[in-house]
């Protein structure tokens, strides 16, 4: 199936839902990339969840688009001459959406469950040797080892560690939290949540921004709306209508073949979201037959056109679209192109190399959104050749938000569990060995597919711990070959989205998130 069948059969999936008509201006509707299933950011990475945790939580440090980390939550900080205590001094003023004080212990804990699920933030819970306070407004971090990358670990882009009651960050980082209770710019509505149809936001009127201007996750925050609310339309020529005609303000990612129609709408401005692009990939369960086989997962490698992928997704605008047989993306300090020995996009040499795997006919379990334009047509691409090398291909086509949901399982396909599934992720995120979970070998603590390698491991921590850019690259290119060669994860492609919206409002940032502050009625 390719990408127009796949827009054809979306207006089927489900009745879009009755769009409420708001009229007032302090009102901002936004339809999301997709339904928010999952609320806990640090449980899940999830780009969706992300964008409702950017609303909801605050950060200590956030990242500008130098990737710098910048104050955030955080007045300054200091370091023992050792290296190896920290210290971060909190702002004034900070306050919880319960209406409890933010205090530096609640800091701690978040910081403490976030390093035990973050691939970043695993480096820096192993050489920590506490997470406490040292007094109320006074964040203490005690190591084992100088770790001088800590800021850039808890403000990275995406997937920082997200501050919340100590009471909350307390729950097992197994398990999500399920009350949504931070001390950002806009407080999440649980009356008003509900999933597959509406999630609601209200400004959060004891924020005080910082007074620097918004870059990304850094600066002043300023909440201009009183109150936003995510519509979810997952039928795309409803979405289109929707925003041609008023009813929501703000579209996120617009169907490609919808973009020409919308740009000749005078009301509607449509920009690049990202300058960075995102990469497109497959993600295989590591811990199950077929793919706990390196021969197998190298056939399947070998059998991946990205073109066909970009295509189906993207559409024919090859300026919107390029190829990346790297899991460091192109424009990033540690790309490099893998080649056509590993990868060559090649039917023939992939049923060799399947044929010499070793495969057993073992049933491969695809999991796939209806319902998610930018990832829905990968899905069908893999099935697709999948079928023509004549292995056991089960296509399982659900909404995303059930997708995120059995992704977590690890559990065989017997009982429920899955093989494969694809997804994108921001290209700032797969920047450096740092926070490029796909060449992280962490096994059953790492992302879902669950990739062991502790070679990887090793060379993660000696990058992290080198001094000379010119070793950390050399380290970085060993590392992303070996991730490449091993087969963590498998590029499909990186692209550029478009975002689209109304004139009547402005201030809309570029950047690896659609972020709420900073956008304004006209």
């Amino acid at each position: 199936m390719k990408r127009r069948s796949f827009i054809a059969g979306s207006a089927s999936l489900l009745a879009a839902p009755a769009i409420a008509q708001n009229t007032r201006a302090n009102t901002l509707r936004f339809v999301p990339q997709a339904n928010l299933s999952v609320l806990d950011p640090v449980w899940t990475t999830a780009t969706v969840t992300g964008e409702h945790g950017n609303y909801v939580f605050d950060t200590l440090y956030g990242a500008d688009a130098k990737l710098r980390a910048r104050p955030q939550m955080a007045e300054s900080h200091e370091v023992s001459a050792d290296g190896r205590t920290w210290r971060i001094r909190l702002r004034e003023g900070l306050w919880f959406h319960d209406g409890t004080p933010v205090l530096a212990r609640d800091c701690a804990a978040s910081v403490a469950r976030w390093a035990k699920r973050d691939s970043f933030g695993q480096l820096l819970d192993r050489v920590t040797e506490s997470f406490g306070a040292a007094d109320d407004r006074t964040i203490e971090i005690r190591l084992k080892k100088p770790f001088p990358a800590l800021l850039d670990a808890i403000g990275k882009v995406e997937g920082p560690a997200y501050i919340m009651p100590e009471r909350l960050a307390k729950t097992d980082p197994n398990t999500a939290v399920k009350e949504m209770i931070g001390s950002g710019p806009y407080r999440f509505l649980p009356v008003d949540y509900n999933s597959g149809s509406r999630v609601a936001y209200e400004k959060f009127e004891r924020y005080t921004p910082r007074s620097e201007p918004a870059e990304w996750m850094s600066g002043g925050k300023i909440p201009y709306f009183k109150r936003i609310e995510w519509i979810v339309i997952p039928d795309n020529a409803t979405a289109a209508a929707a925003l041609g005609n008023g009813e929501v303000d703000w579209w996120e990612r617009p169907l490609v073949d919808l973009i020409p129609s919308l740009k000749k709408n005078p009301a509607v401005t449509v920009q690049v979201a990202d300058p960075g692009g995102r990469l497109a990939l497959m993600r295989m369960n590591h811990l199950y037959k077929p793919f706990d086989a390196l021969k197998v997962r190298r056939a399947f490698l070998a059998a991946v056109r990205q073109e066909d992928y970009m295509r189906a997704a993207r559409g024919d605008d090859e300026s919107l679209w390029t190829s990346c047989r790297s899991l460091f993306p192109k424009g990033t300090p540690y790309f490099a192109d893998i080649g056509d020995a590993v990868m060559p996009g090649d039917l023939n040499v992939a049923k060799r190399l399947l044929d010499a795997s070793g495969y057993a006919g073992e049933k491969i379990v695809v999991i796939n959104p209806t319902d998610f334009p930018d990832i829905g047509p990968l899905g069908q691409i893999t099935n697709e050749w999948m079928k023509k090398l004549g292995v056991n291909v089960d296509f399982a086509e659900t909404d995303w938000g059930t997708v995120v949901q059995r992704r977590a399982s690890r559990e065989p396909v017997t009982k429920g569990g899955w093989s494969v599934f694809h997804t994108t992720g921001s290209a700032a995120t797969y920047a450096s060995p740092a926070t490029n979970y796909l060449v992280r070998g962490q096994g059953e603590a790492g992302w879902n597919g669950w990739w062991k390698s502790e070679q990887a491991e090793t060379m993660a921590e000696s990058w992290l711990n080198a001094t000379d850019p010119a070793e950390q690259a050399k380290l970085a290119g060993a590392l992303g070959r070996l991730a490449m060669e091993d087969v963590s994860a498998v590029p499909v492609g990186q692209f550029y989205l478009q975002t689209a919206f109304r004139k009547s409002i402005s201030g809309v940032l570029q950047g690896p998130a659609p972020y709420p502050w900073n956008v304004r009625p006209v």
